[in-house]
């Protein structure tokens, strides 16, 4: 993420976890979509997407980005939600020999990182446990 064009356009999305739903076949995807992946519709509604899923995998990253060198070690990890979506995302609040597969999760609003001494501070989602 930067102060880019993209990052601004990726707002809504990030703050209010808004997906794309076909409205010829129901599938729902995330980042939205210009056309749908399963049936090549081009008609969309805007939905929220479920905030709670599943840990399909997961990882550990010790040495990071130079962006995020200072949050290092830190848990990433991709998940399920409850409508089918599939999000990578870092995973809070859980010590690294808690996670496994298949654990509960739920999407949090959260800062991500902050952009320099002067930058903006970029927020968006991250997994917390289920608890």
């Amino acid at each position: 993420m930067s102060t880019s064009a993209r990052y601004w356009r990726e707002i809504p999305q990030r703050y209010r976890y808004e997906g794309a739903k076909c409205k010829g076949c129901g599938e729902i995807s995330f980042p939205p979509r210009i056309v749908c992946k399963s049936c090549g519709g081009r008609e969309f509604d805007t939905v929220e997407l479920a905030k709670q899923g599943k840990l399909l995998t997961h990882t550990v990253i010790r040495v990071g980005p130079s962006q995020f060198a200072d949050q290092t070690p830190y848990a990433v990890g991709v998940a399920e939600l409850d409508d089918g979506v599939r999000l990578t995302a870092q995973i809070a609040d859980v010590d690294f020999d808690e996670l496994k597969v298949g654990m509960p999760v739920k999407l949090e609003f959260r800062k991500v990182r902050d952009e320099g001494e002067a930058g903006i501070i970029c927020y968006g989602y991250k997994f917390v446990p289920v608890r």
